[in-house]
């Protein structure tokens, strides 16, 4: 019996690609078949470019100290792009975070500011018992004619005091007739009350009862006269339909000159006393505005 010796050789799809690389490939009337797809090369002045795109100190970005040969502009734009995207996702993400924590934070200031005003409110109780916060509208407790001429009252002084509301004239109107005022009395204590209340213009002719050291007053300068003192730039008569006063302006408070028989509005005059009687005076911080001072219509 005979036997043959089979011996297989295993060629790679490279090799034989290369071996049908050197045939000639004919079509079916023999001619040979010519390949002519045009092949695209660089030239010189493009490989010159793009060597010094890749090269350049302009064209490598540098990453920690340490540059990245090999990239071109356009890569490099790419990459600064992508980076700056990233840095502006994590910014958003930071801000989210930081900007949740700035609600909480003022949640809870808030609460705590509010827990702080009942605790005071609740001590201030002690003295007041109409402070206490747990205690309902004094309104409450009027008696349906006394309720309506509480707000009757309140609405007209609302008119001529400046920065209280209806209801805040109200609930005091309430708390004095429920303390046992009658409802006249109740009217009249509280506009005296409100009216020389801290940032109320006062009525001159009730300076004397009010128990601060700063007053706001209107009126009309009716009268000016030479100082003795080469430290008051100012001083005369100052009156309103109340009363009249005395009134000094220092050289050293550095305010504004008044005419006589100009009408002015001072904030932040100081009180005093002047043989017996109550004046006041311009400082530095007082200020002075004239209400008619620059009217086009005149």
């Amino acid at each position: 019996m005979s036997s043959k010796n089979v011996t297989s050789e295993v060629v790679s799809v490279d090799e034989q690609a290369f071996e049908k690389a050197d045939e000639e490939v004919v079509d079916e009337d023999g001619f040979e078949v010519v390949d002519e797809t045009p092949e695209f090369q660089a030239t010189v002045q493009m490989e010159v470019q793009a060597k010094v795109d890749a090269n350049h100190p302009d064209g490598m970005v540098d990453t920690s100290d340490e540059r990245i040969y090999g990239a071109t502009l356009e890569q490099e734009e790419r990459i600064r792009a992508r980076e700056a995207e990233l840095e502006r996702i994590s910014a958003r993400a930071e801000m989210g975070m930081q900007e949740g924590r700035e609600k909480r934070t003022r949640d809870i200031a808030a609460k705590r500011s509010a827990e702080r005003r009942v605790e005071f409110q609740k001590r201030a109780a002690s003295v007041n018992p109409w402070a206490d916060p747990e205690r309902d509208d004094p309104r409450a407790e009027l008696t349906q004619e006394q309720l309506a001429v509480v707000n009757k009252q309140s609405m007209r002084l609302a008119e001529k005091l400046d920065g209280w509301s209806r209801a805040a004239i109200g609930r005091r109107m309430g708390e004095a007739v429920v303390d046992g005022k009658d409802l006249m009395s109740a009217v009249v204590g509280v506009f005296e009350e409100l009216q020389t209340a801290p940032g109320q213009v006062v009525p001159i002719g009730m300076l004397e009862g009010v128990n601060r050291k700063e007053v706001s007053i209107e009126g009309t300068v009716t009268q000016l006269w030479e100082s003795s003192s080469s430290a008051i730039s100012q001083v005369g008569l100052i009156e309103d339909e109340s009363g009249r006063t005395k009134l000094t302006s220092w050289v050293a408070s550095d305010q504004p000159w008044i005419e006589e028989g100009e009408r002015v509005r001072i904030h932040g005059a100081a009180k005093n006393w002047y043989n017996g009687r109550v004046s006041v005076a311009l400082t530095g911080w007082s200020t002075v505005m004239f209400p008619e001072r620059g009217r086009w219509w005149e």
